[in-house]
């Protein structure tokens, strides 16, 4: 008698377990990596050296 009154409060136990069922998985994003390029001006390069050439010139004109 004793085992079947165990049995009945185990079988009772493990039901209530399982009584909201299944838990749909939440997945996290996954991260997302970006590249940021700089995007300057095609002449951007050349405007400082021009400017020194510029100043060397008229430094050198003035002599």
């Amino acid at each position: 008698m004793k085992k079947i009154a165990l049995a009945a409060a185990l079988s009772l136990a493990a039901s209530t377990a399982f009584a909201g069922g299944m838990a749909t998985p939440v997945m996290e994003p996954a991260p997302m990596v970006t590249e940021t390029v700089k995007t300057s001006s095609s002449a951007g390069g050349l405007v400082v050296p021009l400017l020194l050439l510029l100043v060397l010139a008229a430094a050198a004109a003035s002599n």
